[in-house]
């Protein structure tokens, strides 16, 4: 089983070169790293150049930038990975032991890369939430056969929310693969607003969402 591994980047030199420096190791398995650059005006080019196997330059916008990367992967698995993530030890056995029939798509549980014992609580209740409703978040590096990927489209290219709108339409195919081993994921986001706001925010985007808000609007909110 081959796996591309593609990251959508903008302006992410500060943690790109953690990521991808984690990830050499899957390409000396012979897996691939495609990084797609929504126009950053840092170095995160030059790092992608470094230490990826292909390297895009796309309009901004994380659906369409994961998608673009999509089109050129030669894996039989694609897996999503934010710039600040960082996968699991042993990634790729843990997918391929868990793959199982045409329809294969799952994610794995996250941790907050914050010590404060509030992020445990937060991220387990991401964790639950995902295997409560068979929907799975960016953060949690989504990964999905490319013959199925293609079967349903790819990504909706909407401002916000596309993992959500992917999730809804892989799980009336099939049940996403909950894997228990974690992806630890900056908390920045937590940090920098506060922990209280950010999850009132995002628990607001998705009720939003869910009662048919559009994408646009959402991501004029979020920002």
């Amino acid at each position: 089983m081959k796996i591309s591994i593609i990251i959508p980047v903008l302006n992410e030199e500060r943690n790109l070169s953690k990521t991808l420096a984690e990830l050499q190791s899957f390409r000396c398995s012979g897996h691939e790293i495609i990084v797609v650059d929504g126009g950053s005006v840092d170095r995160s080019l030059e790092l992608a150049h470094e230490m990826s196997d292909t390297v895009l330059v796309s309009n901004p916008g994380r659906a369409l930038q994961m998608n673009s990367g999509a089109a050129v992967a030669t894996g039989d698995v694609l897996l999503f990975l934010h710039a600040d993530t960082v996968l699991p030890e042993n990634a790729a056995q843990h997918m391929a032991t868990c793959q199982t029939g045409k329809n294969f798509w799952g994610r794995f549980d996250v941790r907050l890369s914050s010590d404060r014992k509030i992020y445990r609580l937060i991220e387990f209740l991401m964790n639950w939430r995902s295997r409560l409703t068979s929907i799975a978040t960016g953060d949690q590096a989504i990964f999905i056969g490319q013959k199925l990927f293609n079967k349903i489209g790819g990504f909706p290219e909407i401002a916000l929310m596309e993992d959500i709108a992917l999730s809804r339409s892989l799980k009336k195919i099939s049940r996403p693969v909950c894997l228990q081993h974690k992806v630890i994921t900056s908390s920045r986001r937590w940090e920098q607003k506060g922990v209280i706001t950010t999850v009132v925010l995002m628990w607001k985007l998705r009720l939003y969402y869910y009662f048919g808000v559009s994408p646009e609007k959402l991501s004029r909110l979020y920002r």
